[in-house]
């Protein structure tokens, strides 16, 4: 009975969490995005709080709230007081504010700090809800006013940090919350675009995490010993650097297919550094993406249990195939594009 109340009482937060995005990407006003920001952030605490005490996510849940909260409350203090000074010349000032709390929601650099902290003491469910879904709301907020220069410097900046910051981490949480900055980066430049671009890459993106994440779960894994410390079988790490690679951008894999569009667009408004600086940073992020492969396929010497594959051999039945069905489809669309 407790369990069927757990699964019905996280069923409905998430439910409420997706309504909370809706209602924020779809209001006509700007306090109605705030209480859309605010909902979001209400919801999605009670999925990140622990039923037993766990230190690690207890203290993950309070520095989110309270990073959501400081902007939260900037953002609201600056709309009241653009509200009671419209008189005044505020346009510019109350852009630049906005964008950067912006930034701060979605955990975009300068504004990064918090978020691989918190991957790193959140389950692999909350890890996909707060990489994917919580930077829906921001993102669409962020386009409806942003400054040019502001955004050239936030996807250098995070490129940079996304793609430097992973190089020395053990923590798959962490690897993957700085491979997220990174990615926020390509978001902000299709952003810059057009919306249609922005959907695909950012439909594409979650889908991957989704996969990725779904796997380390059902293996347990959270560090990267673990990954050469147990033995796993070859068609689970044929799946995983299928994934792995695919985030990176290699084609004809199914994340190739966004980076290149989104190069061809940049290169034709004549942003060669920006472009230069997407692709340097992404072959860095490979290092670390090939760094895991590394350990499941060269370093197998021991054999230690971290998950038990006769109980989860229908599991990963199920990921697996959904994985190969959805890359192999997915990289023939690719294919496609690239002969079109």
């Amino acid at each position: 009975m407790n369990i069927i109340n757990l699964n019905n009482s996280k069923m409905m937060f998430i439910l409420l969490l997706i309504m909370s995005t809706l209602f924020a990407i779809s209001s006509n006003s700007w306090i109605s995005c705030w209480m859309g920001l605010e909902m979001n952030l209400l919801f999605f605490i009670p999925l990140m709080a622990p039923k037993i005490k766990k230190y690690l996510m207890s203290e993950a849940s309070l520095k989110y709230f309270l990073v959501q909260s400081l902007s939260s409350i900037n953002l609201m203090f600056f709309l009241i007081l653009f509200m009671m000074n419209n008189k005044l010349n505020l346009n510019m000032f109350m852009s630049m504010i906005m964008n950067l709390t912006l930034l701060m929601k979605m955990g975009a650099a300068p504004f990064h700090f918090w978020f691989p902290n918190i991957m790193n003491g959140l389950n692999w469910m909350n890890c996909f809800i707060l990489s994917t879904w919580q930077k829906i709301a921001p993102m669409i907020i962020f386009s409806y006013c942003f400054l040019n220069k502001i955004i050239i410097m936030t996807m250098i900046l995070s490129a940079l940090i996304g793609s430097i910051g992973g190089l020395n981490q053990t923590s798959i949480r962490k690897i993957l919350s700085y491979s997220s900055i990174n990615h926020i980066s390509w978001m902000m430049a299709s952003l810059m675009i057009n919306y249609k671009l922005w959907i695909m890459y950012f439909s594409i993106y979650m889908v991957l995490n989704m996969l990725l994440m779904m796997l380390f779960n059902l293996m347990n894994s959270y560090f990267i010993k673990q990954l050469f410390l147990t033995k796993i079988n070859w068609f689970i790490k044929f799946i995983l650097m299928i994934n792995l690679l695919s985030l990176g951008g290699i084609p004809p894999l199914l994340g190739f297919l966004p980076k290149w569009t989104l190069i061809f667009y940049l290169i034709n408004m004549k942003l060669y550094f920006i472009t230069f600086i997407l692709m340097m940073t992404t072959l860095i992020n490979l290092y670390y993406y090939i760094q895991l492969m590394y350990s499941m396929f060269m370093l197998n010497f021991m054999n230690i249990k971290f998950y038990n594959f006769k109980f989860l051999n229908i599991k990963f039945f199920i990921v697996s195939k959904l994985s190969i069905i959805i890359n192999i489809l997915l990289m023939m669309v690719t294919i496609l594009f690239m002969l079109i």
